[in-house]
């Protein structure tokens, strides 16, 4: 059989065919798999603190992420209505359409109960209390056989129960253990950061934070908020450092002195 009768061949036509919408089907796949899934791409969680809910959701739009207003707290220094934080955390990498959930400070106080944190990691905790619109303090080490334990939890320097109704936005500090061959840990750079960010990383680094310094160009809380780290003291360095140090932050909204400029 020549070349040419075997093409016209109605079985061979018909299998050369089905080779062809399969490879078709299988390319259409990958490539909707890909497109569906946004295969290896990721977006960069904006910082939307202090951001009316208008231009927290116009910015998600432009970076194809939702926002979605979840709770509030309240901060006597804080404009009213604005976004006090988020979660996923500014930038934290996610998928195209991702929700990101919104805590805005309210009009009036609100009151929320002290959960209890004993027992808890002191990341558990900390996440506990953000989500009950609570702030972390002062993290307090103290020897113990499992570090960043949770044993006390205090607010204005005295022991605070489980069920306490106490104003939202309160801060909490933490007595949390310390062993001592697990004492060590790393200062992050959180240069280029803004305040609520940067002291977020530093917290999340059993550190402290010992003062934030203002520059002029901070003129109010609303300013204090859309600071950014310009220094650090000390620096970010892979010397290990103790846990429960302190670290001082130094910010301004001059964007000359941004190191992301």
């Amino acid at each position: 059989m020549d070349s040419k009768s075997f093409f016209s061949n109605w079985i061979v036509k018909n299998l050369i065919w089905a080779v062809i919408v399969v490879t078709l089907l299988l390319v259409g796949a990958a490539i909707g798999l890909r497109v569906m899934t946004h295969h290896g791409k990721e977006i960069i969680v904006p910082d939307f603190t202090n951001m009316k809910v208008s231009a927290a959701q116009y910015n998600a739009g432009v970076n194809n992420i939702r926002v979605e207003v979840v709770d509030s707290v309240y901060i006597r220094r804080m404009g009213r209505g604005l976004v006090y934080s988020q979660n996923p955390k500014a930038g934290s990498k996610v998928k195209k359409g991702r929700r990101v959930l919104l805590t805005i400070n309210s009009v009036m106080p609100k009151k929320v109960q002290m959960p209890n944190l004993v027992g808890y990691s002191m990341r558990q905790a900390k996440a506990e209390l953000l989500s009950r619109g609570l702030n972390l303090g002062q993290l307090i080490y103290v020897s113990d056989m499992a570090t960043n334990n949770v044993l006390r939890q205090l607010c204005h320097n005295r022991e605070i129960g489980a069920g306490t109704m106490i104003d939202s936005g309160t801060e909490i500090d933490l007595v949390v253990g310390l062993n001592s061959i697990d004492n060590l840990t790393y200062v992050p750079d959180v240069a280029g950061m803004k305040m609520m960010r940067a002291v977020d990383v530093v917290h999340d680094n059993s550190l402290n934070i010992k003062s934030l310094h203002f520059d002029e160009t901070v003129k109010d809380y609303a300013d204090s908020l859309d600071a950014v780290v310009y220094k650090q003291t000390p620096s970010a360095s892979r010397n290990a450092l103790l846990m429960g140090s302190d670290v001082s932050l130094y910010l301004s909204i001059d964007p000359m002195k941004n190191p992301n400029r």
